[in-house]
């Protein structure tokens, strides 16, 4: 039996390794108040600590806040993850866990619904991931295949490789199952079906957009970002486990001009999830931008 604090996502701890793996005989107790509670507000923190304490009547929720209070003076998410059990990024975090689940909305996308999408493929060690965005707002994994199965791969699942057919079906069956307007992928690693794609489905819908572009990728990054966290917006997302995750593993690696680029906290913590997610809410702005979002009415005039 081991016993701990939340992790910081960003570390790769024994902690979060024991949490997510899949081992059938681990028996996890970790209760989670609710994320809409905010740590900083005293009296949300108190009901934080009642969910989390439950019936632990030995302890003094007055002692365990003030210091908290007092720690929080000097590192505000370590705070949270020690007395409030919640998993908080440290400061080199892209975006914190807490304002990414702040944005989790139930919501089915119907068969047809005009979105874009973003993909992120790797082939051997990272994950290759599909995310798809509504033209209002909504973020989504999308699922594919008899088993409805969601869009991400993880190489280590399928003897180590990627299942590049099977990546190739669930893009096609996405293109002819919604009104996709656009397309944004990664290329690298994935040339070959990038231009298979571009000639089946048009190069107005599939669009090569490289992340290695530092000055493009750190636009994007913070566009994300800030439509996450701003206040009322109405910006959502699905609540995909394996998003949140990478997301919660994206760091800023600082370049010049007062630039990042996002990195992994560890070779075991992938971000293609992110990645993906980036890309997709990229495209849905370029789309709203273009005045894509609607579909257009054509109309034949006959004398």
């Amino acid at each position: 039996m081991t016993t701990t604090n939340a992790w910081d996502p960003s570390e790769n701890s024994v902690a979060q390794r024991t949490y997510e793996s899949s081992a059938a005989d681990v028996f996890r107790d970790f209760v989670q108040a609710p994320a809409s509670l905010r740590f900083s507000n005293k009296a949300e923190r108190r009901r934080i600590y009642r969910h989390v304490y439950g019936d632990s009547w030995w302890v003094d929720l007055d002692v365990i806040d003030g210091e908290a209070v007092e720690l929080a003076e000097r590192d505000e998410a370590q705070a949270e993850r020690f007395f409030g059990n919640r998993i908080t990024s440290g400061t080199a975090s892209w975006l914190n866990a807490e304002s990414w689940a702040e944005r989790e909305e139930e919501r089915e996308v119907s068969d047809g619904s005009r979105i874009v999408l973003g993909f992120d493929g790797s082939d051997l060690d990272d994950w290759t991931a599909v995310r798809a965005e509504t033209l209002d707002g909504f973020q989504f994994t999308p699922a594919y295949g008899p088993e409805q199965r969601p869009a991400i791969w993880n190489p280590a699942d399928y003897g180590g490789q990627v299942p590049r057919l099977e990546v190739r079906a669930a893009i096609d069956e996405l293109m002819h199952r919604y009104d996709v307007v656009r397309l944004y992928t990664d290329p690298p690693y994935w040339e070959t079906e990038v231009d298979e794609w571009v000639d089946a489905y048009g190069e107005r819908r599939v669009i090569r957009w490289h992340t290695r572009r530092i000055v493009q990728m750190h636009a994007a990054a913070e566009r994300l970002k800030t439509d996450v966290t701003k206040s009322e917006t109405t910006w959502s997302h699905d609540a995909c486990p394996i998003t949140a995750a990478h997301v919660a593993n994206s760091k800023m690696a600082a370049r010049p001009g007062d630039r990042y680029v996002l990195r992994k906290a560890s070779s075991a913590q992938k971000i293609d999830a992110a990645i993906s997610s980036i890309l997709a809410h990229e495209a849905a702005c370029d789309v709203i931008s273009a005045g894509l979002a609607t579909r257009k009415k054509n109309y034949v005039y006959t004398a």
